[in-house]
C-alpha cells in the first residue's frame, strides 16, 4: 500500500471522495489493513473479492467460510465476520421501527443475509406485530424442506407465544436457484392455513437463491 501514490491509497481516497468511490476490493482492503508476505493487501482483498464472487457473496458468508483464503488469520476473519453480522443487524432495527412492507426490498436484502449461501436447507419466520414490524426473526427447521418436515404447530406455538399479528416465510435453496417448487405452494398454503386459526397473517414466502430472492406475494401464489 505504501508503494501507491497517496491520491490512489484507499484510506485516503476514501476521506477525499467518499466510500462510493472505492472499487469493492479496496474497501475490503481497508478492512484487512495488511496483506501477507508475497501478497499485498489489494491483492489479497481482490481474492477474496473474486473467491466470493462479489460483495453479495461476501455479505452471505460466514466466519468459517473465510478459512478458504490463505493469509486470513483469526483476528482478519473475526474482522470480516463481524462488518458482515454488523450489516445484519443493521437491517433487522431498521425493521423492528418501520413497518415491513414499508420498504420490501429491505425485507429481501435481510432474509438474503440470513440465508443465503448456506450449504443446507434452513426454513425461517419472520415474526411481526400488528403493525409488520419484526419482533423476531426464528429458524425453525433444517434439512429437506416438505410439508412433512416444517410442522405447522411449531410456527403457530412460536407465533402466540411472540403474539405476533403476522408472519413472512423465508427458506433458502442451497442449489442457487430461487424458483419457488410445487413443494414450496404446498407448504405455504398448509402454513397458511394452520396461521389463520390463530388469526396470524402469512403476509409472503420468500425463496433464497444465489444473489436473488423470490417473493411468493409478488408472484400472486399467496
Amino acid at each position: 500500500m505504501k508503494d501507491l501514490p497517496a491520491a490512489a491509497r484507499p484510506r485516503e481516497k476514501l476521506l477525499a471522495h467518499g466510500p462510493a468511490a472505492l472499487a469493492d476490493a479496496e474497501l475490503v482492503a481497508l478492512l484487512l489493513r495488511t496483506g501477507m508476505k508475497g501478497k499485498g493487501v489489494l491483492a489479497l482483498a481482490d481474492e477474496l473479492v473474486t473467491s466470493f464472487r462479489g460483495v453479495a457473496g461476501l455479505l452471505h458468508s460466514q466466519a468459517d467460510d473465510f478459512r478458504r483464503i490463505k493469509g486470513l488469520g483469526p483476528a482478519k476473519r473475526a474482522e470480516l465476520a463481524a462488518v458482515m453480522e454488523l450489516a445484519r443487524r443493521a437491517l433487522a432495527q431498521q425493521l423492528r421501527h418501520a413497518p415491513a412492507f414499508d420498504s420490501p426490498a429491505k425485507v429481501k436484502d435481510f432474509v438474503g443475509l440470513q440465508l443465503g449461501q448456506l450449504g443446507h436447507e434452513v426454513f425461517a419466520v419472520m415474526f411481526l406485530d400488528a403493525q409488520h414490524r419484526l419482533i423476531e426473526w426464528r429458524e425453525l427447521f433444517q434439512g429437506t424442506l416438505t410439508q412433512t418436515s416444517v410442522y405447522p404447530r411449531e410456527v403457530v406455538r412460536h407465533a402466540l407465544a411472540l403474539n405476533a399479528g403476522a408472519v413472512i416465510l423465508a427458506h433458502n435453496h442451497p442449489s442457487g436457484l430461487a424458483e419457488p417448487s410445487r413443494a414450496d405452494e404446498y407448504l405455504t398454503q398448509s402454513l397458511k392455513a394452520a396461521l389463520q386459526l390463530v388469526d396470524v397473517r402469512v403476509l409472503d414466502h420468500l425463496v433464497v437463491g444465489t444473489g436473488h430472492v423470490v417473493s411468493f406475494a409478488e408472484r400472486g401464489l399467496l
